[in-house]
């Protein structure tokens, strides 16, 4: 149950984290949220670390945690290429139907096949995570672009795999360090990705910082109980409902922005709700 509760922390810790990046990047552009909304989190990981006496990794610890990181990072710069060419509605529920797919495949042939109720609480999530992030018409726009999905594909094979690296990265116990490394990874590549596209590193409205401080907190919080939620249960499991994080970015913006959800957004909701509760009673 522990596990669960992790799970669930991680979804809404990296959806509310999603939430106020959006906001940042609508006021300083999406590099440079993501790229200071990570050296907030790494700040806050190093002071962590500092009064936790947490001892360094070995190195096997350390590559998998710089990789996950990588591709974690990769994964969210080709998310941000595809939406940047208007396909934010094939993107969105592709790369993340994706990212909850591939660590449950792997789940499967390393712990072997979870029970029943289990396995149809993962086809519940699935189902809900592509319904959350899609637009009304969003299935029909995937139809009509099929030839389009290979950056949305590749982005999803970038967040499944953070979460299946990261999972091995810490299944000894290590708890921040390999976030620390694994986030100095993922800022290194978007700084080489900055100085080759020449993107400016200035934030002009300094109202931005408050809510890229609040995302660097949030985006960590969701990978501690991500992490903690891995230590305890099934990596399925785990990323499964981790995966759910898009429901609290779309609940936040109806309750603050006043965002109007859609009818396959309720409907995703829902089946999160039915997702949980399977894989809670089982």
């Amino acid at each position: 149950m522990l596990s669960i509760l992790f799970g669930l922390g991680a979804a809404l810790g990296w959806g509310a984290g999603d939430f106020t990046g959006g906001l940042a990047s609508r006021k300083t552009g999406a590099y440079r949220a993501v790229f200071f909304g990570e050296a907030i989190g790494i700040v806050l990981l190093l002071i962590v670390v500092e009064f936790s006496g947490e001892a360094f990794p070995n190195l096997k610890v350390a590559i998998l945690a710089i990789l996950a990181g990588a591709l974690g990072t990769t994964g969210l710069i080709l998310l941000y290429q595809a939406i940047t060419r208007g396909l934010m509605s094939i993107a969105t529920p592709v790369s993340a139907l994706l990212a909850a797919t591939l660590p449950v495949v792997v789940g499967m042939f390393r712990e072997g096949l979870p029970k029943l109720l289990t396995l149809l609480g993962f086809a519940f999530a699935l189902f809900a995570v592509w319904m959350i992030s899609q637009s009304e018409g969003g299935v029909t726009d995937i139809i009509a672009h099929l030839s389009d999905l290979k950056l949305p594909l590749l982005a999803g094979i970038g967040f499944g795999s953070y979460f299946v690296l990261m999972h091995e990265a810490t299944s000894t116990g290590a708890t921040i360090w390999p976030m620390v490394i694994s986030r100095s990874g993922g800022m290194t590549l978007i700084t080489v990705y900055m100085l080759v596209t020449r993107t400016s590193w200035k934030v002009t409205d300094s109202s931005a910082w408050p809510l890229l401080t609040i995302n660097g907190i949030l985006d960590v919080s969701g990978n501690v109980f991500f992490i903690l939620a891995g230590q305890l249960g099934r990596l399925d499991v785990t990323s499964v409902l981790s995966s759910l994080f898009p429901g609290a970015t779309v609940m936040l913006a109806w309750i603050f922005l006043k965002e109007r959800l859609t009818r396959n957004q309720w409907i995703g909701i829902a089946s999160a709700l039915i997702a949980i509760v399977l894989m809670t009673v089982d």
